[in-house]
C-alpha cells in the first residue's frame, strides 16, 4: 500500500473520502422526503408537487448513468468523483434557496446525476485499488445507511429547535467542502487492463458468450434493485393487510430488514476478502432471499415473519448487487466505468418501473402486489445461475 508524504497510507485516506461521499449520498436519498412539509410551505405548493420534484432524482440517474460510466473510462476516476460532489453541492445549496418549481426540479435532477457520477468514479476505484476484488464496494451500502440514519435525526432536531429547515442541507454542503479539501492531494490508483480481456477478445466464441452474459448481467442489475424496492415498498402494508399484524409489528419488519442488511454486508466483506466465488455468493443470496419471501408470505406467525424479514435483508440487501457489479467488471476489465453505468442504469430503471408495476397490481390486492416479488426472486436465481455457468465457459476459453 502506498504512503503519502505524511506517512499515512494513501489508499486508507482515499477510502475514507470515498466513503464519506456516500454518507452524503445517504443524506441525499432522503433529505427531500424528510423535508416535504417544510418545502411545501416554502414553495407554497401542495405536498404532491414536492413529490413530483423528488421524482427528478430518478430521472437524473436514468439520464446520466450511461454517459458518466462511458466517460469515466476515458477521463480520470477522480474527475467523476469531484463531478458527483459538485452536483450534490449545487443540489444542497440550490433546493433550500429556490423559489421556482422548474428550478427545484433541475436541482433534483442534479442529485441523480451526482449519484451516477459518484458511482462511476467510486465503484471502479475501489475495484482497482483492490486489484479486481470488490469487497470494499459492498461497504458502500452500509456507509450510505449511516447517512440515511443521521438525516431524519437532523431534520427532527432542526424542527424541534424551530430553526430554518435548510440547515440540514447546509450540513451536506459542509461535509462536501471538507471532503473536497481532503481529497485534493490524494492520488487515485492507476487503471491497469487485465490480460484476460485481451485473450478473450481473440476468441470469437468467447465474445459470443460474453454478449449473452452481458445481457444477463444487465438483467440482474434490474432484478437485484427491483427485489429490494419491491420489498421495502410493500412489506409494511402486507403485514397489516395479509397477516393482520399491528402497525408497530409491521413497521418493525422493515427495521429487521435493515438490521439484516448490515449483517449481510459484513459477511460479504469477509467472504470476498477470502476470495469466495462471487457468482456462488450471488446464487446463494438470491436463493435465500426468495426463500425468505416465501416464509413471510405463508407464515402468519409474527416471530417467523420477523426471522424471514431479517433473512431477506441479510441476503437481498447485503451488497449482493454490488457483488454482481464486480463480477460484471471482470468480464470487461478495461471498461469498468461503462459496466458500472450500464449495470446501475438498469437498477435505476427498476427504481422507476417497480412502483408503477406494483401500484397496478395493488388495485387487485396488497397481497398480490407483494407476492409478485417472488417471481422477481426466482428470475434472479435463474439469471445468476446462468451467469455463473457462462462465466466459467468464458474464462475457460480466455485461458486457451
Amino acid at each position: 500500500m502506498k504512503n503519502d508524504a505524511k506517512g499515512l497510507p494513501t489508499y486508507r485516506r482515499l477510502s475514507f473520502s470515498l466513503y464519506l461521499n456516500y454518507v452524503v449520498h445517504g443524506f441525499g436519498l432522503l433529505i427531500l422526503a424528510q423535508n416535504m412539509t417544510a418545502l411545501s410551505h416554502a414553495w407554497n405548493v401542495p405536498i404532491a408537487v414536492v413529490s413530483y420534484v423528488i421524482s427528478g432524482v430518478g430521472i437524473g440517474r436514468l439520464l446520466a448513468y450511461l454517459i458518466t460510466g462511458y466517460f469515466s473510462d476515458k477521463l480520470s476516476r477522480k474527475f467523476f468523483v469531484y463531478l458527483g460532489m459538485l452536483c450534490y453541492f449545487l443540489f444542497a445549496v440550490g433546493i433550500p434557496f429556490s423559489k421556482s418549481i422548474p428550478l427545484s426540479y433541475f436541482f433534483a435532477i442534479l442529485a441523480g446525476v451526482a449519484n451516477s457520477a459518484l458511482d462511476a468514479g467510486t465503484y471502479t476505484t475501489f475495484v482497482e485499488m483492490a486489484h479486481g476484488n470488490g469487497r470494499y464496494n459492498v461497504l458502500i451500502k452500509a456507509v450510505a445507511s449511516i447517512g440515511e440514519f443521521i438525516i431524519p435525526l437532523l431534520v427532527s432536531l432542526f424542527a424541534h429547535l424551530h430553526v430554518w429547515y435548510g440547515w440540514s442541507f447546509m450540513v451536506m454542503v459542509l461535509l462536501l467542502l471538507i471532503n473536497a479539501v481532503l481529497l485534493l492531494p490524494i492520488k487515485f490508483p492507476d487503471r491497469q487492463a487485465e490480460k484476460i480481456e485481451a485473450k478473450a477478445e481473440k476468441q470469437g466464441q468467447a465474445n459470443g458468450l460474453k454478449l449473452i452474459t452481458t445481457i444477463l448481467f444487465a438483467m440482474y442489475g434490474y432484478l437485484s434493485m427491483a427485489l429490494m424496492i419491491w420489498y421495502t415498498q410493500w412489506i409494511t402494508l402486507f403485514g397489516q393487510n395479509a397477516h393482520h399484524f399491528s402497525n408497530i409489528q409491521s413497521h418493525f419488519l422493515l427495521s429487521l430488514y435493515s438490521v439484516g442488511s448490515i449483517v449481510g454486508v459484513l459477511l460479504l466483506f469477509v467472504l470476498l476478502g477470502r476470495e469466495i466465488s462471487e457468482t456462488g455468493i450471488m446464487i446463494a443470496m438470491n436463493a435465500v432471499a426468495t426463500g425468505a419471501l416465501l416464509i413471510i408470505i405463508f407464515s402468519n406467525n409474527i416471530v417467523v415473519s420477523e426471522i424471514g424479514s431479517f433473512l431477506f435483508g441479510f441476503s437481498a440487501a447485503s451488497g449482493v448487487m454490488q457483488t454482481g457489479l464486480t463480477a460484471f467488471m471482470r468480464l470487461y476489465p478495461t471498461k469498468r466505468g461503462l459496466v458500472t453505468g450500464v449495470f446501475y442504469f438498469f437498477g435505476a430503471l427498476a427504481s422507476f418501473t417497480v412502483p408503477i408495476i406494483t401500484g397496478s397490481l395493488s388495485k387487485q390486492s396488497v397481497e398480490i402486489a407483494f407476492n409478485g416479488n417472488v417471481i422477481v426472486g426466482l428470475t434472479a436465481v435463474f439469471v445468476v445461475s446462468l451467469i455463473a455457468l457462462l462465466m466459467r465457459h468464458v474464462n475457460h476459453l480466455a485461458e486457451k
